[in-house]
């Protein structure tokens, strides 16, 4: 154990690959159950659904992507290296996705349900399943090489 290292520099891997295989989780939960059972939901009750699902899926991953983005950025500010630099960009696709895709996605869908833009949600989200799943395996790693300082 490196004694430099104050409490939270030795977290940081602990908290970053939690959050990040948190977030894993739940992307996969997302990709496979939830976002394709949309076309399920009656339309009268559509609107009414997608608005509570988007409003409470905010609390449940708001906070973990956040502190996922926190970690990864102090992870490459204390250590830097390749591997924390290739999850950073990864962190990159899965914002991005987010904010020029799968946001506007679902702006559209809480004014109605409409076929086209729910398939391209189900499509498009597999940039993030996808970055969040290799994010996974490399904060496994990370964890394996900076885990116990």
């Amino acid at each position: 154990m490196n004694p430099t290292l104050t409490a939270l520099e030795r977290a940081l891997p602990y908290l970053h690959a939690a959050s990040t295989l948190y977030m894993t989780g739940i992307i996969w939960l997302v990709q496979v159950a939830h976002y394709p059972l949309f076309d399920r939901i009656g339309r009268d009750q559509f609107v009414r659904y997608e608005n509570d699902y988007t409003r409470r899926m905010g609390w449940v991953v708001g906070p973990s992507m956040l502190l996922e983005l926190a970690t990864a950025l102090a992870l490459v500010y204390l250590r830097g290296g390749w591997l924390l630099w290739l999850g950073v960009a990864l962190l990159a696709v899965v914002w991005l996705s987010t904010i020029f895709r799968q946001i506007p996605q679902h702006s559209r869908l809480e004014r109605g349900f409409d076929a086209a833009t729910h398939q391209a949600l189900v499509r498009t989200n597999w940039i993030r399943t996808l970055a969040w799943s290799a994010r996974s395996v490399l904060a496994l790693a990370i964890l394996a090489k900076w885990g116990h300082v």
